[in-house]
């Protein structure tokens, strides 16, 4: 009768509704599960939640088990076996990087004023899954869940064993 939708108002909005969340009915995409490593990162990053930061900090004893954001998940993936360099900038290059919209538990997320040199990589959390990382954000905060979706959000890394042994050391 009409030659298409209905020009009543209640319709043509649910016309709307419906064709915009028609990609979210489709066929799901299998998903990968982190790796046993990753799994590992984010259990010890985890048991750290509360921990206040300290600029510099790698958890020492010394240190009273204090981490700055680098110190944090570099000892996340020493607990599963794998070493990273100390720095986040230098973390950046620990393996492949996926998509936003790609990303899986375990990834390394970064963060920089720079979007275009990753030598200007300021931040680095754990990617927990949901849009969120653990991380130890800043001087007076806390280990804790943060939201990944922020203007400085630079990139990430899912971490491998061959691109942390294929990185270089500091001599």
């Amino acid at each position: 009768r009409y030659g298409g939708v209905p020009p009543y108002p209640e319709t043509q909005n649910y016309v709307k509704t419906i064709t915009t969340l028609e990609k979210s009915f489709a066929a799901p995409v299998r998903r990968v599960d982190p790796s046993q490593q990753a799994a590992a990162a984010i259990s010890y990053a985890q048991s750290k939640l509360g921990t206040p930061y300290l600029w510099g900090g790698e958890g020492t004893a010394a240190q009273g088990g204090r981490f700055d954001c680098s110190g944090l998940t570099q000892a996340a993936y020493a607990s599963a076996g794998i070493t990273l360099p100390r720095v986040a900038n230098d973390q950046y290059n620990a393996g492949p990087h996926p998509k936003r919209e790609e990303l899986l538990p375990g990834d390394l997320v970064f963060f920089s004023d720079d979007l275009t040199n990753s030598r200007a990589i300021r931040h680095v959390g754990i990617y927990v899954g949901g849009g969120y990382m653990i991380d130890a954000p800043r001087t007076g905060a806390v280990i804790r869940f943060d939201p990944i979706d922020t203007p400085d959000y630079f990139g990430a890394t899912r971490v491998t064993e061959d691109g942390a042994k294929a990185l270089p050391t500091a001599v």
